[in-house]
């Protein structure tokens, strides 16, 4: 009579392998994703207000949105699971 239990590494290795790598980090990507789109916004607003006088200031505006643009993307499905 045997058991298995997390503990076992044969049933640990079942268990990861029926699981693929992308699926187990969709979760947490989405999670990111989700709260990231969020709080960068906040972001986008102070870079605003201190002006994009510069090159370097503008890139970094513009790299913001893009970034915040695929924030969106990745997390718009975060808690519809």
């Amino acid at each position: 009579m045997s058991s298995s239990s997390i503990t076992d590494p044969r049933s640990l290795r079942e268990t990861v392998s029926t699981l693929s790598v992308p699926r187990l980090l969709a979760r947490p990507v989405k999670q990111l994703s989700f709260w990231a789109a969020i709080v960068l916004p906040f972001m986008h607003l102070s870079l605003l207000w201190t002006g994009l006088d510069s090159a370097s200031m503008t890139a970094a505006f513009v790299g913001l949105v893009a970034l915040n643009i695929c924030t969106l993307y990745l997390g718009h499905t975060h808690g519809q699971d």
